[in-house]
């Protein structure tokens, strides 16, 4: 959990002043979507369903940054899309580093290099890169050649400008243990990105039905066999202990819907980015009328049933982490190793 002393500060700072304020409902990240155009056309991607004239829409800034002042998250995430297609991504992501947010931009890497100056590095942004696997299974995962290539040449890039640079590995079903743990040593041991996220793809409305989407079981037979020779402490993993628990199936807790709200061209995605059960124009009207009991593993909901998301269950595992002693002393222990 490679995650630096001034966001940990940071964080802890924030959940306590939620607990003060005893807020039931608060975002931990927002995850912003100012675009869903993209230069790909990646599996199992829910965008490419959404009508032309929205796929060309373009959230403006001011929009972006009322929203992130609206629900006062400390963290935020920025996708789409491809974020980098923006025109004005620069000035976003220059306006919330001023507001002293933890600013992720994700994105493929096929831009990166040449949008690179318009960035500064800064101990608040990390760029985001789409590593699906090896050469030859991430190029077939995005559906264009060349790709892989791309995004190492940009995550090299980035480094040498001083930037600190993270990758996020979608994990399928058909994907083996063998070529995910080759893609992981390689983005680890030989490529240096300061931290790595893992993506387990679970079955959602927009991106339909799907052999390459897991279900709650497999998932943990997965990462029993990833982690089964140890590399889970060897690789600078960005997730907490109890995350990467829950995905073992050493751990069993359920997601917090509300935690890693979604905002995009269409409004506040109720519930989550995994789900969309309608758009509200205000994060306070998303909290407040959203019957959030209807939703998650308690719930009995079918489309929750298979679900183990990051965007819902890493927040729990933090926030258990934060009210455990025992949690928060051993996610220290493995942030500083």
């Amino acid at each position: 959990m490679p995650v630096s002393l001034r966001q940990q500060s940071r964080i802890g700072a924030y959940l306590l002043a939620q607990k003060l304020r005893r807020r039931r409902h608060f975002p931990l990240i927002m995850q912003l979507e100012p675009l869903f155009a993209c230069n790909l056309s990646c599996a199992g991607c829910g965008k490419r369903q959404h009508p032309a004239e929205v796929r060309r829409q373009l959230m403006p800034v001011e929009t972006a940054l009322a929203a992130a002042d609206e629900c006062g998250t400390p963290m935020v995430s920025i996708a789409g899309g491809e974020p980098l297609l923006h025109p004005e991504i620069d000035r976003l992501v220059r306006a919330l580093l001023r507001r002293r947010r933890f600013v992720y931009l994700c994105t493929n890497g096929l831009l990166l290099e040449e949008r690179l100056d318009r960035f500064e590095p800064s101990p608040y942004f990390s760029w985001v890169v789409h590593v699906d696997g090896l050469r030859e299974e991430h190029d077939a995962s995005v559906r264009r050649e060349g790709v892989f290539d791309a995004a190492v040449h940009a995550i090299a890039a980035a480094k040498a400008a001083g930037f600190s640079v993270m990758t996020n590995t979608t994990v399928y079903a058909r994907q083996p243990v063998e070529s995910l743990r080759a893609v992981l040593d390689l983005l680890n041991d030989e490529i240096h990105v300061d931290a790595m996220m893992l993506a387990p793809a679970f079955a959602h409305e927009a991106a339909g039905s799907s052999e390459d989407f897991l279900s709650a079981g497999h998932a943990r037979e997965l990462f029993r066999d990833l982690f089964a020779d140890g590399r889970r402490k060897h690789w600078r993993i960005n997730h907490s202990p109890l995350f990467l628990d829950l995905l073992e199936g050493r751990a069993d807790f359920d997601c917090t819907t509300w935690a890693i709200p979604c905002y995009s061209v269409l409004g506040w995605q109720r519930p989550c980015y995994l789900r969309a059960d309608g758009y509200l124009p205000t994060y306070r009207e998303l909290v407040e009328t959203t019957d959030w009991s209807r939703y998650g593993h308690a719930s009995g909901d079918a489309a929750c049933r298979e679900c183990l998301g990051h965007s819902g269950f890493e927040p729990t595992a933090v926030l258990l982490t934060m009210r455990s002693l025992r949690h928060a002393l051993r996610a220290l222990l493995e942030t500083a190793r």
